[in-house]
Formats: C-alpha cells, sequence, structure tokens
C-alpha cells in the first residue's frame, strides 16, 4: 500500500480516530480482513460475518503490527471508525482503494503511472487474468488478485496492495446483479478493459442472456473516452455476438481478438496437441509469432488472445508476447490442474461450473484422452435458473458423445447429468456406466474402485460442491 497517515486515511475514508489512534502513525503494510496476515504497519478492517467477527480481534491484530482496525463500532485499540454499520466499513474501504487507485494511475507521474486493467466474462476471467498479469509482468511490477478476488471486498484489498513501484494493476471483476461492475469500476477505474464471453453462469440471477450482457458491458461502459495515452480500450471477444456488440456502449477505442479475419489480434493454425495444450499462430499488424502454450484445453486459446490484446497494446512486440504466453503456467487452484497420479492423467477443474466450462472441460477430456479411457467426475451447476435441468441433461449427452468409459455424478442437483447420458445410451450412442453419488466423499471411493494406470480423468462442478477434495482423497491414498 502507499504509505498515509491515518490521519490522512480519516480524511479520505469519511472516519475518526479512537482508541488512542495516533494520527501521525504510518501505515504502509498491507490492508488484511484476517488478523493472521497482519504484518507491521497494516490495516485490519474489522468485518462482522455469521461465524466471525473481526472487532474480537482487533486488538490482536494491533499487538501483531497493525497500525490501527477501520471498525463499525469503537474497539479497545487504535481504530477509524466509520459513522454508520458494517456496510459502511466496506465502503470506506472502496473509498480507500479509489484514493490509492487515483493516485497511482494519475497522468502526472509520468512513464511511473500504473495502468489499470479491468477483465469480466461469464467465464475465463481468472485464467486469463492470471495469464494477463504473467504476460505484462515482463514490462514491470504487476499486481494482480489471488484466485477469484472479484467482489466489493476482494477487489478494493487488491488495489491496496499496489504500492509506487507497481506499473500494472490487473483485477477481475464480477458481476451478481446489474450494477456491481460499475461499483467496482468506479473503486478502480480501468483504462484497459477485457470482455471474454456473455455464457450461462448466474442465468438463475439475471434471467437471461441479455442481462448478463448488460452487466458485462457496463465494464466498457467505464472506460475513459479513445484519444491521448490515456485513452481508454476496449478489448472485445469478436467470435461471442453479444460481446462484439459492447464497441457501441464505449467511447473508448476497441480492439478485437478472436479467431475470425475481423480481429486484430488472431489466432491461426490451432491445434490441441496430446498433452491437451493448444498451440496456434498469433496474428497482429501484418505479423506473425507461433504460440505453444502449457495450459491445458482448447478454450485456453481465446484466454490468450486477450492476453496478447492487452500486452500489445501495451507495447509489448509479438515475439516477446509469444514468448511469454508459452512460459505462462497454472496460478490460481483447481483451474485445469493436471496431475499424474499411479499412472493415471487427473484434471481437477473444480473450482466452478457453468454449461460454458463444461462443454470446455469435456472437450479437454476428449482431446487428452485419444485412445485412452475417459473418465468424468461431474457436479452440478449452480444459479442457472428454470432451465438448468436442460443444461444438466445437455452436459450428460455431452459427457457420452465424449465418449467417458464411467460417468460419475455427484449429488441430486446433478441428476441431469445422469439422465442425459442414459437417454444417450439408450439410444445405442453410448455404452459407458452412470454411477450416482452423494458427495465428494463418495466420488472419491467410486473413482478410486474403476480407475486403472492410462486413465484420464476430469473433476468439475460448482464450487458449493467442493468436488477438489475428489483429487485430494484419490492422491493421498484414501480413496481405494
Amino acid at each position: 500500500m502507499i504509505a498515509l497517515t491515518l490521519d490522512r486515511i480519516a480524511e479520505i475514508t469519511g472516519t475518526a480516530l479512537g482508541g488512542a489512534a495516533g494520527p501521525d502513525t504510518t501505515v504502509d503494510g498491507p490492508v488484511v480482513v484476517d488478523s493472521r496476515l497482519v504484518e507491521p504497519g497494516s490495516l485490519f478492517v474489522a468485518l462482522s460475518g455469521e461465524r466471525v467477527d473481526g472487532h474480537d480481534y482487533a486488538r490482536a491484530a494491533v499487538e501483531a503490527g497493525a497500525a490501527a482496525a477501520l471498525v463499525s463500532r469503537p474497539v479497545d485499540a487504535p481504530h477509524l471508525l466509520v459513522k454508520g454499520g458494517d456496510d459502511e466499513v466496506v465502503e470506506a474501504l472502496a473509498r480507500l482503494a479509489r484514493y490509492a487507485a487515483d493516485t497511482l494511475a494519475a497522468p502526472s507521474r509520468g512513464d511511473d503511472a500504473a495502468e489499470i486493467i479491468g477483465i469480466t466474462g461469464s467465464s475465463g476471467k481468472t485464467t486469463t487474468k492470471d495469464l494477463i498479469a504473467q504476460v505484462v509482468g515482463r514490462l514491470g511490477a504487476t499486481v494482480a488478485p489471488a484466485g477469484s478476488f472479484n467482489n466489493e471486498i476482494g477487489h478494493p484489498l487488491t488495489v491496496l496492495r499496489a504500492d509506487t513501484g507497481t506499473r500494472h494493476l490487473v483485477l477481475e471483476v464480477a458481476a451478481r446483479g446489474i450494477g456491481h461492475i460499475a461499483h467496482l469500476c468506479r473503486v478502480a477505474p480501468p483504462r484497459i478493459g477485457v470482455v471474454l464471453n456473455v455464457g450461462s453462469a448466474h442465468m438463475g440471477e439475471f434471467g437471461d442472456r441479455e442481462a448478463i450482457a448488460k452487466a458485462k458491458g457496463e465494464l466498457v461502459e467505464s472506460l475513459p473516452a479513445a484519444g491521448g495515452p490515456r485513452g481508454g480500450v476496449a478489448v472485445l471477444n469478436s467470435d461471442d455476438p453479444r460481446v462484439k456488440a459492447m464497441a457501441a456502449r464505449t467511447t473508448a477505442r476497441t480492439v478485437f481478438y478472436g479467431t475470425g479475419e475481423d480481429a486484430e489480434v488472431r489466432a491461426t493454425d490451432i491445434v490441441i496437441g496430446d498433452t491437451g495444450a493448444a498451440s496456434f499462430t498469433l496474428n497482429a499488424d501484418g505479423a506473425t509469432a507461433p504460440v505453444e502454450l502449457a495450459l491445458v484445453g482448447a478454450h485456453q486459446v481465446h484466454n490468450a488472445l486477450a492476453a496478447a490484446a492487452v500486452a500489445r497494446e501495451l507495447g509489448m512486440d509479438l515475439p516477446g508476447i509469444a514468448a511469454a504466453l508459452g512460459a505462462a503456467t497454472p496460478v490460481s487452484r483447481w483451474r485445469m490442474e493436471v496431475t499424474e497420479y499411479d499412472g493415471v492423467t487427473l484434471v481437477n477443474d473444480a473450482y466452478n461450473a457453468n454449461p460454458e466450462s463444461m462443454r470446455a472441460a469435456l472437450t479437454t477430456l476428449g482431446a487428452l484422452a485419444r485412445g485412452r479411457r475417459p473418465i468424468a467426475v461431474l457436479g452440478h451447476m449452480a444459479e442457472l435458473g428454470d432451465g438448468g435441468r436442460i443444461e444438466h441433461e445437455k452436459i450428460g449427452e455431452l459427457a457420452a458423445a465424449t465418449g467417458v468409459s464411467h460417468l460419475i455424478v455427484v449429488g441430486d442437483q446433478a441428476e441431469g447429468i445422469a439422465a442425459g447420458a442414459e437417454r444417450t445410451g439408450r439410444e445405442g450412442l453410448w455404452a459407458g456406466e452412470t454411477v450416482r453419488v452423494a458427495d465428494a466423499s463418495a466420488a472419491a471411493t467410486a473413482l478410486g474402485a474403476r480407475m486403472r494406470a492410462g486413465d484420464v480423468v476430469i473433476v468439475k462442478g460448482s464450487r458449493v460442491a467442493a468436488l477438489e477434495k475428489v483429487i485430494d482423497l484419490i492422491t493421498e491414498g484414501d480413496a481405494r
């Protein structure tokens, strides 16, 4: 974090000093919501949750080195007290982050000004964020969230990790409703905005894809107008019609990426290798460069193109971009995480699931198998609304079409997956086995009893299913 005195933070956030807080005390450490992560000079943010109240740990945080705590009620420790309740703590955190973002990205800093890059989409946000951070990190110090720190708390906490040495702030922005992305963009106004896709994730909350597109488009609407060195840039996936149409919703300059001829940053000659990773030719500005990704999955091509488009805007040449993409490795857990265990290839893609990412996972399974036995362990896809049953059945049909030998379906909510696969079997188009189990532990037991050396296994489901435990139980030897 940029160094600020408590008195200045109180002025920025509209809070009052209390608990013998020294106005000249400097905060120059990380801003944290977990007292165990406190370092000297930290600011501890006391949030009240269903199970834990951060106010109970404020004194311990200060004793561990925090300069003060940001609180909604007085505590027995130096603190900054908001005028309202718990929600106002989050607002104060947002105001502090906005001040930091404006300070670091100020044009007056010249070449030292930080570039703020925002990324949204129904799927692929975290992987693309990790890719962009690794690629542009070659140009200068880069801050990006760990995992999916993309909501009203994680977003400002990430911004506040940046300091005067930061050159790139790569931020993932998510929405569970209209106005959420617009709010996050007010916390840290991006100059470059990337929209990946408009899919079915959170369909139950939004109602339809048009509403999802409206929400995702708030990112491009927040960008500054085109023109000058600090003009806004909207990086849009031209292969997704709803994303491509967002060009009409922004005054920023638009850059299209994709596989079609209308894309300024384009992939041709795409090949999926035996490892499941893609290679392709990167095309931009009349030049080409070969790219060989280490990341597994055909869907990584579009993620890589988005990263390439951003890096191009920041001045990296095509050979440098290609080299950086090829060197990029998985960063966030449980996203196409490949492990070799006892002769079996285990693919842990269990962080979350929606119809688009499920299809990508099964496509990857088919590419990896190629003469080996494919096995799928699938949980339900949450928040799909009224069309959820049909979407689950379609995934079951696709699993069968992929040729899985064993389809292990986890939980009652995923029943449609089993039904879709079994219907395909009754039609004589699939001869595999469907296994219904209650939870991750039972799934691991079922998998352990069936897999053998040479198999390829993919595990995927919505976050609430916690299917990453399946891989843990297998690799720890507790499932056979």
